[in-house]
């Protein structure tokens, strides 16, 4: 079978090598001919474990192709998968400009019946402009030729992309016709030995079921954060009220870690669209608008922390803010989660421009997203609080970023991150505070070497 995937982002790369690796033929569209060149040459440019052996496996066997041009390819497809950018618009809404030039592309280009699957994530409704779109441009060109729309939302999670593609917990297909339906059918027919379930519904329904589920999720951990503020406060211990709860069948475990907040490039874009598409019906998403109000605030926890700790004995003339200036902060973790450099939205954006306001010096350090936050840091706000009010050293391993420092505050709970030798840091750090952002360690073994430890919920 052959398809082709426009875009060659996160999704659209991991989906064309994934289907290639399961014996489809694919190529891989997308207009930036420098990314194609690199990828022609088995660059990579997104960091996904297992990716770069995947796709050079997949070239080298003549299953998995690059080019710029989907005219190229278009007559010997049967599905085209747009798996383009959808970036949120200034008003928080879905930007779909690039999902209807794929449209419109498809329009001009096919010469038969094909099948334009959207892959990318669109609010409710994308279908039928997707639809007209193509209808316009046949209308144009005088011709008939038939064709479908369909709906194939991901659920992949960055740092267990090929797992969730290759075993996923279930497949959604939004579909119109048995024609089309018999297609995807075809295509996931590999992927069903494997006993996984294929969803098949309307369009609307597929559509509105990735928006769904990102926003449970993001309201799950901004649940759990919010009972773990309180917990600070009546004396309770969130990981004890987190087993408890978890414990019941009806709630379950996953998604109730309290923590300081999430971000990536799905969750805060997918609970703001479905908010502005509720808006855009006359309908108001309350419940999604005290997730994102409480994320918010979770993100500004560990900061908050660490001027709690300094403030307690401040003089009384002395703004919060201040009891941070000059003082030596390390940050471990930068990317908004493990496995990944992505730093969208992350937690450690929110605290690095709180800590330069502060007038601190930072010293940073991630395994894979030291080039990411080198390249942010370089933009707006953060390249000129960087010239008023500190600095930032990118440290060379975690031990480096903890030398002489006045606190430690822990975002990312990267692996390697979990067993630090503990009689290294007290050595080398200048005040033994530990603020964990993701409740990773344990507050009594870190009491033993002498630490002041400050977790969530805790």
């Amino acid at each position: 079978m052959n398809i082709a995937i426009v875009g060659t982002g996160y999704v659209g790369l991991v989906s064309g090598t994934c289907f290639a690796e399961m014996g489809v033929d694919v190529t891989c569209v997308d207009v930036d001919k420098e990314k194609i060149e690199r990828l022609q040459q088995g660059d990579i440019p997104i960091y996904e474990p297992g990716l770069d052996e995947m796709v050079l496996r997949n070239q080298r066997e003549g299953r998995l192709h690059f080019t710029t041009e989907l005219k190229s390819c278009i007559n010997d497809v049967e599905l085209v998968f747009s798996a383009v950018g959808t970036p949120p618009d200034e008003d928080g809404s879905a930007d779909l400009k690039y999902v209807l030039s794929v449209a419109r592309e498809f329009g001009q280009l096919i010469s038969k019946y094909t099948v334009l699957v959207t892959k990318s994530t669109v609010p409710v409704g994308t279908a039928r402009k997707v639809k007209a779109a193509i209808q316009a441009e046949l209308d144009r060109r005088g011709v008939n030729i038939p064709f479908d729309v369909a709906s194939n939302p991901e659920f992949l999670k960055e740092g267990a992309a090929i797992k969730d593609f290759m075993s996923p917990d279930r497949v959604v297909v939004g579909v119109e016709s048995e024609r089309a339906k018999e297609l995807m059918t075809r295509l996931y027919r590999p992927f069903m030995l494997n006993n996984f379930r294929v969803i098949y519904t309307d369009i609307p329904s597929a559509e509105m079921i990735k928006y769904a589920a990102n926003s449970m999720l993001a309201t799950r951990i901004s649940f759990m954060n919010d009972i773990a503020n309180l917990c600070e406060l009546v004396g309770a211990d969130a990981e004890m009220v987190r087993k408890g709860i978890g414990s019941d069948t009806r709630i379950g475990r996953k998604f109730l870690y309290p923590g300081c907040g999430y971000g990536g490039s799905c969750f805060p874009k997918d609970v703001k669209a479905l908010v502005k598409t509720a808006e855009k019906n006359g309908y108001d998403m309350q419940v999604l608008k005290a997730v994102e109000s409480v994320n918010a605030r979770q993100k500004t926890v560990p900061y908050r922390k660490l001027i709690g700790y300094y403030a307690a004995d401040r003089q009384k003339t002395v703004a919060d803010e201040e009891v941070l200036k000059g003082k030596t902060i390390a940050v471990w973790g930068l990317a908004f989660k493990p496995e990944t450099d992505d730093m969208r939205e992350s937690t450690s954006l929110v605290t690095l421009e709180l800590l330069l306001k502060a007038g601190c010096k930072i010293r940073v350090y991630d395994p894979v997203a030291m080039e990411e936050c080198r390249r942010r840091m370089g933009n707006e706000p953060f390249a000129g609080l960087i010239a008023r009010h500190g600095d930032i050293y990118y440290a060379t391993d975690m031990y480096d970023a903890v030398l002489d420092t006045d606190a430690l505050l822990m975002l990312t709970e990267w692996k390697q991150f979990r067993m630090p030798s503990w009689g290294v840091l007290k050595k080398t750090m200048r005040e033994p505070l530990i603020i964990d952002g993701r409740n990773i360690y344990d507050k009594h073994e870190l009491a033993e070497y002498g630490f002041i430890y400050k977790g969530i919920g805790q």
